[in-house]
């Protein structure tokens, strides 16, 4: 994997511009902050941050993949000044489970998510080599 980072540019916080990778693509649908049994166990946007990549890790080992294979990331959270607000929790999350990692990632607010008690879903393109 290459991160893409263009002369002259000031590099970004937590992410990379881009991503080279070649191997076997592994897509993930967006993973939620409920549990292996499909019900939350929290509300609080980072306990379901927490869980959402605890569920990306499970879903990547099934294709014998690892977060180190994440090239790309795209987050879509309801709140975006809770989630800016927590980001010093958030990026520790995020360090624990995935690593710091170059990911080309993108995060978006959106008004709500498709299960009402979701605060945040995470997809997830890796590459295996």
């Amino acid at each position: 994997m290459k991160v893409l980072q263009p002369p002259g540019w000031v590099a970004p916080r937590g992410y990379a511009n881009g991503v080279a990778a070649s191997g076997t693509m592994v897509f993930l649908a967006g993973q939620i902050g409920w549990n292996a049994r499909g019900t939350f166990d929290s509300d609080d946007l980072v306990a379901q941050v927490h869980q959402a990549l605890l569920n990306v890790r499970a879903v990547l080992a099934e294709a014998g993949a690892a977060p180190a294979h994440i090239v790309r990331m795209t987050w879509y959270v309801t709140d975006r000044r809770e989630y800016l607000a927590r980001g010093r929790e958030i990026g520790a999350v995020y360090r624990e489970l995935i690593g710091n990692y170059g990911v080309a990632m993108s995060a978006l607010e959106v008004s709500a998510l498709m299960e009402e008690r979701a605060r945040v879903e995470i997809e997830v393109t890796a590459v295996l080599p």
